[in-house]
């Protein structure tokens, strides 16, 4: 027995030598850039009232989830009543549903380990569920309950009112939230993506307001439903068919939102805090998704600033200069309207000057000359050897799938976009930045202490004070 022992731990020894050998061979020979990853296409189909699905099944999880996403959002408020569409999110959840109180569907929800949550932004809102297999039909119920019928509860609208007053009251004592916030309201002018809402206009949202907001929107034929679950049933059609079919097909009357105006007046604006450090925010109006040159621009971003360490704003004003911890710039490509290009740091209030007219000046040899090979071979491989990891799992890929159809995007972009990452060229970079990039015509706003700055911010334009939210 003993010789027996010997002899299977010696065949093991040499098996797995061997297949470290070779797996050591595998890795010295693969390179990632060359590897083809197929992304799984979701099973499409639509219910009879127009609700369009997405499903994909995956047998490693014992539950399904579920995502609604809505065409509706804060552009569609009225111009007096910013806070409606985040209300309505929210309380479509929060406010019960007909014939069961919030209580009632809360308990049912904890009993079941089950979750639904609901939220509302600028030009979406989106309904989830979470149940383990066995608990999906009556979870859905519930879902189809509040796609259908919210009740919108009293006193938790009134709760709902209180706790988004508070939370805007406090963004004031956030210089970043106050940074941001300025700054969308400065780029996006009067169009609905430059309003926010304040506590007057938040107290002026009623609960008759969230009803008619739901019912003008919230239909099928305005909804993609992307769904995960472990097994396909027979019949995926009629399983779902039982909870939204009540929802019926009308024409909503969608009204028609125009494009921001593309104005790029450069202005100073200044947040007065007494903090030591200085926080920092700047951009103007980007592109949409339908634009040609949003790989060049991905490409020209991740080595202007979002490329972390390896980008240049990181590299001269963190690791040079010891500037700020951290530096970044976003070149968002907006689903429905133009994204924001912006650019941000924080750093102390000694160096708040030097590191607006840094970032400009990188900015700026971003449209003097081309990239380095270096540079634009490492952007093209980092965001391609990325990209897989957002399909990491199939609840992620058939969001993905829903999100496209949902925005409207071409139905091979997610396909073609590695491919077209990877064409792109020094010279289109250059072209682009010179494009779409636009220093000397920011937008910046500074939130800190003008006593302990090293430069006036008069030196950078004419300086406005914000004003902080009633």
């Amino acid at each position: 027995m003993k010789r027996a022992g010997r002899l299977i731990f010696a065949v093991l020894l040499v098996l797995f030598v061997c297949l470290r050998a070779a797996a050591a061979s595998a890795a010295a020979t693969a390179d990632p850039r060359t590897l083809t990853y197929e992304i799984p296409r979701s099973e499409r189909f639509s219910l009879p009232n127009g609700l369009v699905v997405h499903l994909l099944s995956d047998r490693t999880l014992p539950w399904v989830r579920m995502a609604a996403y809505i065409n509706v959002g804060a552009i569609y408020e009225p111009a007096d009543k910013p806070g409606l569409a985040a209300l309505t999110g929210g309380m479509i959840r929060d406010g019960g549903i007909a014939g069961k109180t919030p209580d009632e569907v809360d308990a049912e929800l904890d009993f079941m380990a089950s979750a639904i949550s609901a939220s509302s932004g600028d030009d979406a809102g989106i309904l989830t569920l979470t149940a383990l297999t066995r608990h999906f039909p009556a979870t859905l119920q519930l879902f189809a309950g509040m796609l259908t019928a919210p009740a919108f509860d009293e006193g938790r609208f009134v709760q709902s009112v209180n706790a988004m007053i508070e939370a805007l009251r406090r963004q004031n004592d956030d210089p970043r939230q106050v940074a941001e916030r300025e700054l969308d309201k400065a780029v996006y002018g009067a169009h609905p993506l430059g309003r926010y809402p304040s506590p007057t206009t938040v107290r002026a949202v009623g609960r008759a307001d969230l009803a008619a907001f739901h019912r003008r929107y919230v239909h099928p034929n305005n909804i993609v439903l992307a769904i995960f679950r472990r097994h396909r049933p027979a019949d995926p059609q009629g399983d779902i068919d039982r909870g939204p079919r009540r929802l019926a097909a009308i024409d909503p009357g969608i009204p028609a939102v125009p494009l921001p105006v593309k104005t790029l007046k450069p202005a100073v604006l200044f947040s007065p805090k007494g903090i030591v450090q200085s926080v920092i925010r700047m951009g103007h109006l980007g592109i949409t998704k339908d634009n040609p040159d949003l790989y060049a621009l991905r490409v020209m971003d991740f080595i202007l600033g979002a490329g972390g360490f390896n980008s240049r704003l990181m590299s001269q004003i963190r690791s040079d200069e010891g500037l700020a911890y951290s530096v970044w710039s976003k070149f968002e490509v907006g689903w429905r309207f133009p994204g924001l290009f912006s650019a941000g740091t924080k750093t102390k209030s000694a160096t708040t000057g030097r590191a607006i007219g840094l970032m400009r000046t990188i900015m700026g040899d971003m449209t003097r000359q081309a990239v380095t090979a270096q540079e634009l071979a490492l952007a093209k491989d980092s965001i391609v050897n990325a990209f897989v990891f957002g399909f990491t799992d199939a609840e992620r890929i058939v969001n993905q799938r829903a999100r496209i159809e949902f925005y409207g995007y071409p139905k091979d972009y997610l396909e073609n976009y590695r491919d077209r990452i990877a064409a792109v060229t020094a010279e289109e970079v250059l072209r682009v930045a010179r494009t779409y990039l636009h220093p000397e015509k920011l937008v910046a706003v500074v939130g800190g202490d003008a006593a302990g700055f090293d430069r006036p911010l008069s030196d950078f334009g004419e300086v406005r004070e914000t004003k902080p939210e009633p």
